[in-house]
């Protein structure tokens, strides 16, 4: 009697495990794996944010109209490298655009955080410059001042040939020295001192926007302020034109 009881508990948990397995459809699944995407989207965002204490430290600039704070996380240590803890984001939080508000590569990307250097135009004919500006407040730069003036009033390029040179040009080394001021597409990301940047996104978005670094926190991000100085019309460009 006592086998037989058993012999048919056994036969009913088999049956109940397969039901249960083929309960479980691939809608099912996809369903499971969208809600743990959900979950992981939220906890990301907690990631890429500015703290509480952060926010309230500038709830007064952030008043103002087109500004803005966010947090870049170091590239070598977020981004798909083996061994290494990644995140879904695509450019593992190290990227930032200040026209579309995301950090997800490939959206017009405007500043990239990688080996403690802030850097401008990352793929095909993009292309940008950026300047330190100085331990100064962001409420002192304006178009007008003199690390904003010459980004401007530039001309982005028009043709590739063209875009091509000036990549080059802000690319070098030592970048491009302009009356005094050096202009290149990577700087030192230093806690306390302001950048200017100009980047050109084609057929994206160009814009000019002053940037503070406010604080590093314990796992090399950067929180950083800005705003928005000026917004150009939207950069078209020739291609495959022969270099005049």
């Amino acid at each position: 009697m006592l086998r037989t009881l058993t012999a048919t508990v056994i036969v009913l948990l088999t049956c109940s495990i397969n039901v249960l397995a083929q309960s479980e459809s691939q809608e099912d699944l996809l369903k499971q794996i969208e809600a743990k995407r959900a979950d992981l989207a939220v906890l990301e965002n907690k990631i890429l944010s500015p703290s509480a204490e952060d926010k309230a430290a500038f709830a007064e600039f952030l008043k103002q109209e087109d500004t803005g704070l966010t947090r870049l996380l170091p590239r070598e240590k977020y981004d798909e490298t083996p061994k290494k803890m990644t995140l879904t984001v695509r450019g593992g939080g190290a990227y930032y655009s200040f026209d579309r508000l995301t950090h997800a590569y490939g959206y017009g990307s405007d500043i990239e955080l990688q080996q403690g250097y802030l850097s401008v135009g990352f793929a095909g004919c993009d292309y940008g410059i950026i300047l330190k500006a100085g331990a100064v407040s962001l409420d002192e730069i304006s178009v007008e001042h003199p690390s904003a003036f010459w980004l401007a009033a530039y001309k982005a390029a028009a043709t590739e040939p063209q875009a091509r040179i000036e990549q080059r040009r802000f690319m070098s080394r030592d970048g491009d020295t302009i009356e005094g001021i050096k202009y290149s597409n990577r700087v030192k990301a230093e806690v306390g001192m302001s950048y200017v940047l100009r980047s050109i996104n084609y057929d994206e978005s160009d814009v000019l926007v002053a940037l503070k670094v406010v604080r590093q926190d314990t796992d090399g991000s950067l929180i950083i302020a800005w705003k928005l100085l000026q917004k150009f019309p939207k950069p078209a460009l020739a291609r495959n034109l022969d270099a005049q």
